[in-house]
């Protein structure tokens, strides 16, 4: 029988106390011999690149960086912690700090698990599940407007900047501002040095190398700016959501009160339903990537329209929609920062980042991501948006594809808005590359 208050005694008691340390949602002690554990897996040479393995490396990991992030005065509240769990593990791989073994391990376990789309279905389809059904479908539209003004114009400013910096109309076009948004790596600026490549007949590999810098720190600059922002909503009330996109908008009755009854029934999330709507989100990706594989269309878009229909419908029950929301807390609580840990060990090289640390093309990339930003709050303003949310939304547009909405999203404390940053980054990004890529042709492939 477990022991009562009474009859524990002060070592008893302390030790527990000490276990209830937590590092993020690691408990300390815990942390303390998984850190142990792992380094004997890599003196062995073994570490395997399961799931197993980097639910500890990646836990541990991820949450250490945050509470750094989190702990920094001064700047904990601009975003340090998403940051630091991206970008500090970069740093640890490039500087030969961070164990072959266990980078070997992460990248494996991060290319070929597909963890990131499993974290982003279970973000997408528990938000829309737990939106506001009278708001959704205007929402949507509306977010086109700042969406579509702050491209034109960010397109206008950045290139006027690095002209007048002597990095010439074309280069900063083509080489800069096109590519911070042109939807991330994979959507963005692969297809993008492709095209470049076919009309010009140059390596694609050396093309893709001049634009990822701008990509990569392009998101960088939007995350701090997220960052920001979040900080700025604090102080100013007024200007935010919270993570609602526009005044009005309240969550559907399933969610204003997850731990209340609702009347005649019981409330509660039971591990079924979770279940239930976890196979639901998977199962709507694999719907996506089906469409992307027969018909090119974007994935994560369709997995994202029919999730609105789902919504919109009400075809997913209550239990249903509870369950999903249930992931949504779970993964955004649990996974974000081991997730971002994990790019910046696979996805984010950190010598492509550096590469671009020359001051006109830094100078470029902040003017560029902040008139895209700062054009969104003007005009959140214009079709009844909250400007802080809207800028957060446009913001994603200067990312890093999907790795960059989890790290912006999570700077700016505003997971919710998932669906919203997928617009911006898909949508947004496929229009930006075909629209440059018709630009490139008619120029005869320069820049």
């Amino acid at each position: 029988m477990a022991g009562t208050a009474d009859d524990d005694t002060p070592a008893a008691a302390g030790w527990r106390r000490i276990m209830d340390l937590r590092m993020g949602i690691v408990p300390v002690p815990v942390a303390v011999a998984a850190v142990a554990i792992t380094a004997a897996f890599v003196k062995l040479g073994a570490a395997p690149s399961d799931i197993l393995m980097n639910i500890v490396v990646l836990g541990v990991g991820g949450f250490f960086c945050a509470e750094i992030g989190k702990r920094t005065p001064g700047l904990r509240n601009l975003g340090l912690a998403a940051i630091l769990a991206t970008f500090l593990p970069s740093y640890l791989v490039y500087a030969g700090l961070l164990p072959k073994a266990l980078v070997t391990s992460i990248s494996t376990f991060t290319e070929n698990s597909n963890v990131l789309y499993l974290f982003i279905a279970a973000i997408i389809v528990g938000s829309i599940l737990g939106m506001d059904r009278r708001v959704l479908i205007t929402g949507f539209l509306k977010i086109f407007v700042p969406l579509a003004v702050g491209s034109v114009v960010a397109t206008a400013v950045g290139c006027a900047v690095g002209t007048a910096l002597g990095l010439g109309l074309s280069h900063t076009f083509f080489k800069i501002v096109a590519p911070i948004m042109a939807g991330g790596i994979g959507e963005g600026a692969i297809p993008l040095t492709i095209g470049y490549a076919s009309f010009s007949h140059l390596p694609q590999g050396s093309l893709f190398a001049e634009v990822l810098p701008a990509v990569m720190l392009g998101s960088l600059t939007a995350i701090l700016f997220a960052g920001g922002l979040n900080a700025l909503g604090k102080r100013y009330p007024h200007l935010t959501g919270e993570g609602r996109l526009q005044p009005g908008e309240v969550d559907d009755e399933p969610f204003a009160t997850p731990d209340a009854p609702r009347p005649g029934e019981g409330f509660v999330v039971t591990a079924a339903d979770a279940g239930a709507a976890l196979v639901l989100a998977v199962t709507l990706y694999l719907a996506g990537a089906l469409a992307q594989k027969l018909w090119g269309w974007p994935g994560p878009v369709v997995m994202l329209a029919l999730a609105v229909l789902m919504k919109f419908g009400r075809i997913a029950s209550p239990r249903l929609e509870r369950g999903a929301f249930s992931n949504f807390q779970f993964f955004s609580t649990v996974v974000t920062y081991p997730l971002l840990f994990a790019i910046g060990v696979a996805k984010t090289p950190w010598e492509k980042l550096i590469g671009a640390f020359n001051l006109p093309t830094l100078a470029t990339i902040v003017v560029t991501v902040a008139t895209l930003i700062g054009i969104g709050f003007i005009m959140a303003r214009v079709v009844r948006l909250y400007p802080i949310d809207t800028a957060i939304v446009n913001a994603c547009h200067s990312g890093q594809g999907g790795t960059g909405d989890v790290a912006i999203l999570t700077a700016g404390n505003r997971m919710q808005l998932m669906p919203f940053a997928q617009i911006a980054t898909r949508i947004g990004g496929a229009i930006m590359v075909t629209l440059t890529l018709i630009a490139y042709a008619r120029l005869g492939g320069v820049g």
